[in-house]
């Protein structure tokens, strides 16, 4: 993936690039998160409501969340 091109929202807040294992399950699933992320924000461009956009951002931020813990559980080392 290159790191020349600008990054979007989703991709910025996974942390498209940083996979120092190089799991390439984790690079899927960074792509899959940004990827809902980003569309989260096609929705809050159209979004004319308050309660529709914070609802916007909760969704952004469990995205962000469950992207890191899916990509803690691919990595994980056994004890």
């Amino acid at each position: 993936m290159s790191q020349n091109k600008k990054l979007t929202l989703g991709e910025y807040r996974v942390g498209i690039h940083f996979n120092p294992s190089e799991d390439s399950l984790v690079d899927k699933m960074k792509v899959k998160s940004a990827e809902l992320i980003d569309l989260l924000q096609e929705a809050k461009e159209l979004a004319k409501d308050p309660e529709v956009l914070r609802l916007i951002s909760l969704s952004e931020a469990c995205y962000e969340d469950a992207a890191m813990w899916a990509v803690k559980a691919i990595t994980k080392q056994p004890r």
